[in-house]
């Protein structure tokens, strides 16, 4: 049995992912033409690398068919019911970085807080009678948080890109998102709540609790993460 480790397949998580790797002692590249999702760890035998999206590595790391993978901590918590009991992280990467966010118009003076957009929603259902909508593709973080805020009285809103734009568009009154410098909020006349961070993400590498181990698997994985010298 061959360790399986998922990473990256384009652009510069990728980039940064091999960076990483190389910095703590292992390298391991792509091989073939752009079009081939194939690669290699040099120096460990024993290792199948395996090329997937960052969105996809959640779930092949819960389904325990990679044993270590690199995603962002927002996909992992997002992705992954009772995330912790499926896999467990072993060193956050440094790169990567961004904030999920809860972010109103800027128009709204009297919304800065959680609390003011718990008013907000219950007035907006009294006028227009209908709940506050709020685009997000994060519907498990945004709901467990607004949950635990004590906001009621809102609708999630599926939206997969251009989130920023669904309030310009009349197609939701706030927005849940990603950002990392917060411009995009900006452009679109959207203010972060001063208490409306959700989760702070970083690219990490994670290890499967459910992947099948032999102690071949076992030995290779005591071999990488000693080369790495993780967590010294």
């Amino acid at each position: 049995m061959m360790l399986k480790l998922g990473v990256p397949s384009k652009g510069r998580l990728m980039e940064k992912t091999f960076d990483w790797f190389a910095g703590h002692g292992v390298n391991i590249r792509r091989t073939g033409s752009d079009r081939e999702y194939s690669g290699a760890v040099e120096g460990i035998s024993g290792i199948d690398l395996v090329l997937l999206s960052a969105g996809e590595i959640p779930r092949e790391l819960a389904a325990g068919r990679i044993h270590l993978g690199v995603t962002g901590s927002d996909l992992v918590q997002e992705r992954i019911a009772d995330w912790e009991a499926r896999v467990s992280a072993l060193e956050p990467m440094g790169f990567g970085f961004a904030d999920l966010v809860i972010a109103v118009p800027r128009c709204w003076v009297d919304v800065d807080t959680l609390d003011d957009l718990d008013a907000a929603a219950a007035a907006f259902r009294a006028a227009h009678g209908h709940r506050m909508r709020i685009a997000t593709k994060y519907h498990r973080l945004v709901r467990e948080f607004l949950r635990d805020a004590g906001v009621a009285d809102y609708s999630l809103v599926d939206s997969q890109g251009a989130t920023e734009g669904t309030v310009k568009n009349l197609t939701a009154e706030a927005v849940a998102d990603i950002t990392s410098t917060g411009e995009t909020l900006r452009a679109n006349h959207l203010k972060i709540l001063s208490d409306g961070l959700i989760h702070r993400s970083q690219a990490t590498l994670f290890k499967s609790r459910t992947a099948p181990c032999d102690d071949d698997v076992r030995a290779v994985l005591r071999t990488l993460i000693g080369r790495m010298e993780l967590g010294s």
